[in-house]
């Protein structure tokens, strides 16, 4: 039973080289770059409006979600004995023999199956986008004569001008205008694509802690599309 939801970022994609001895030294021509994907899609125009389509769109899931998990952090919150905002392991038998556990089973998979209908539609936006982003990333290496990209969190230093991303997410703007955000009945999310998005979710929330800093410090906040 899954009593906490977490949110599991994807790390960067792992780069290896493999180093091959030839008789003599080959010499490549050409820029290293850096380029962010999650960040490159959560830039397009076509996810922002996707997001906030979803936001009208499935507002009814959304607020019943919410409502929902309230009710779920109620009823949890007296077998949180350490006060810490989650269950743990020793905290957990208390509510499996709780007079109310299959009440909470209930709210559990209720917004589960709430959460589930809303991710499903961001999940399939950002498929259609990462679908061009090969392309897009072709583009601009072409372009910009870069033989090797690297994602940010991969090297050490990097400098000015080396990221490329909002070079990607300019050609991605003109290359996917805008996304469905209806997934077809038998639809199924790839695993990249379902990588990708847990990525950028947590870039999201990242961004709204962030913001929440600012407000708190009356800086002015980045626009990020809603996430949540």
């Amino acid at each position: 039973m899954k009593l906490t939801t977490k949110l599991l970022a994807t790390g960067a994609l792992a780069l290896g080289a493999l180093a091959v001895t030839a008789p003599a030294q080959a010499q490549v021509d050409g820029r290293v770059a850096t380029a962010d994907i999650s960040r490159a899609i959560i830039g397009t125009t076509a996810l922002q409006t996707a997001y906030s389509q979803i936001g009208t769109t499935y507002q009814a899931q959304i607020e019943q979600r919410q409502t929902k998990q309230q009710e779920l952090t109620t009823l949890l919150q007296p077998f949180d004995t350490n006060g810490n905002g989650q269950l743990d392991e020793a905290e957990l038998p208390a509510v499996q023999s709780a007079s109310n556990f299959s009440q909470i089973q209930t709210l559990e998979q209720e917004v589960a199956s709430l959460t589930s209908q809303v991710n499903a539609a961001r999940i399939y936006a950002v498929e259609q986008i990462l679908a061009q982003y090969p392309a897009a990333l072709t583009e601009v290496t072409t372009q910009q004569q870069v033989v090797m990209v690297l994602q940010p969190d991969v090297i050490q230093f990097a400098a000015q001008g080396a990221d490329i991303t909002q070079l990607i997410t300019t050609s991605l703007n003109a290359k996917v205008p805008s996304v469905q955000i209806v997934p077809p009945a038998d639809w199924r999310p790839q695993r990249q694509t379902a990588q990708i998005f847990q990525d950028i979710q947590q870039t999201l929330l990242t961004a709204q802690i962030i913001q929440q800093q600012q407000q708190q410090q009356g800086q002015p906040q980045p626009q990020t599309p809603a996430g949540r």
